[in-house]
């Protein structure tokens, strides 16, 4: 439609092109003025991206790990197309947006999970042990930092997880006033902190995965 996202909620909100309203008659008197037209702030891209996942499920603009790359660079956190130049039984730390947890009764507790960042998507094996170690992070989170070791034939890869972490608060970096927080924060003290920890049911730029037992 040609009009940026904020733009397009302001004219519909202002009920422009709708008949006059009796009530602000008035309004259109040379008494009143037509208010000059507004100059909205541009939207930053996290934000198209946050509002497009909100409403359908998806963006085409990024992904929204892409935004946490940087950060997540300097924890040493790979992607998942770095996986495909590793060898076998190397030590990895990867960060995805969880897209599917799956149990089948035939596995005897091992649980497989599929993430995805903004280079693919990566293939997780979780043993009985670890499951029922970080059992919470495992069925709750909905962005999910994994350290493991690679399993590698040919093409065939897994990440087999040893410790996991809930990293669903992060995606709170994606909204534009936490950004400028943040901003801040990094210009004063000249480094950067998570976000406060938040219960994933309140983290609601991305989807639940989709689970199979």
């Amino acid at each position: 439609m040609k009009l940026e996202r904020r733009a397009a909620l302001w004219q519909i909100r202002g009920l422009g092109d709708a008949p006059p309203l009796p009530l602000f008659a008035h309004a259109e008197s040379a008494e009143y003025p037509p208010e000059p037209p507004v100059r909205l702030p541009r939207l930053p891209l996290s934000a198209h991206v946050l509002e497009d996942y909100r409403s359908t499920r998806l963006s085409l603009r990024a992904h929204p790990v892409s935004f946490l790359r940087p950060r997540l660079q300097q924890e040493g956190t790979l992607s998942c197309l770095d996986l495909r130049r590793l060898r076998d039984g190397a030590r990895v730390k990867l960060t995805g947006i969880v897209l599917v947890r799956q149990r089948p009764g035939s596995a005897k507790g091992v649980v497989f999970m599929t993430v995805e960042d903004e280079a693919g998507i990566a293939n997780l094996v979780i043993w009985r042990k670890v499951m029922e170690k970080y059992r919470k992070v495992v069925m709750t989170a909905r962005l999910i930092h994994v350290e493991g070791r690679l399993q590698r034939h040919r093409d065939i890869i897994h990440l087999v997880a040893h410790h996991l972490y809930d990293r669903s608060d992060w995606l709170a970096l994606l909204d534009e006033t936490t950004q400028k927080q943040l901003e801040e924060q990094d210009l004063i003290k000249g480094r950067w902190r998570p976000p406060r920890p938040t219960h994933p049911r309140n983290v609601r730029i991305i989807p639940a995965s989709r689970d199979f037992h």
